[in-house]
């Protein structure tokens, strides 16, 4: 109950933003002194900031879902989960000029997760670095076997030193750890330079 105390604190952080902009927003359609285009303006400000509030809430609720909802695992194969996320922001990368690098190997023991939760947290993961990375970077995806139990899941930048995560940022990478911990799994963030490392349980081998 602490740990999502804590993370909904976090929310309601990041949620006072947008909804302090709105207020002054409104507050000056309200006042008359607006001619029409300075009212469209508004109207097109404020609808930007309904939809990041929209998506801070809902990111709030998946909080409180993977804190308090145990989640059910099978053995998954983690190699097209990885290309799959990838795939699905690449393009975000190319458009702003960065390189998303993936390092996986050929094959991989089967990991014990809950695929929509993980999946969830890689792509939260990818988009935080995105975020904090600039023209030219690389962002690395890297997975390999450590152990005899653990596969590792490291996304790092080594060029990101110095930024800091905005209010939304921080969010999903509460929500990326609480996806992960919530399926016994390990979960760790360093911002100097970024880099999240997951460690998936491996499945046992059957005959």
């Amino acid at each position: 109950m602490e740990k999502l105390c804590l993370n909904l604190a976090e929310g309601f952080h990041a949620v006072a933003q947008p909804l302090t902009i709105l207020r002054a927003g409104l507050g000056s359609c309200q006042s008359g002194r607006m001619n029409l285009s300075e009212l469209r303006e508004t109207v097109a400000n404020s609808a930007l900031e309904v939809e990041r509030l929209c998506s801070l809430l809902h990111c709030m609720q998946e909080v409180v879902i993977a804190e308090s909802v145990e989640p059910e695992v099978s053995a998954n194969p983690l190699l097209p989960l990885l290309a799959y996320v990838a795939d699905g922001v690449n393009l975000l990368f190319e458009k702003d000029g960065m390189i998303l690098s993936s390092t996986i190997p050929d094959t991989c023991q089967p990991v014990l997760i809950n695929r929509d939760r993980t999946l969830e947290a890689l792509t939260s993961v990818l988009l935080t670095a995105h975020a904090l990375s600039r023209a030219q970077d690389t962002v690395e995806l890297i997975a390999s076997s450590t152990s005899a139990n653990v596969v590792r899941v490291l996304v790092r930048n080594v060029k990101s030193y110095g930024g800091a995560m905005n209010a939304e940022a921080n969010l999903l990478m509460v929500l990326a750890e609480a996806n992960i911990r919530s399926q016994d799994a390990g979960f760790s963030l360093s911002l100097q330079p970024f880099s999240v490392q997951i460690e998936l349980r491996k499945a046992p081998l059957t005959n």
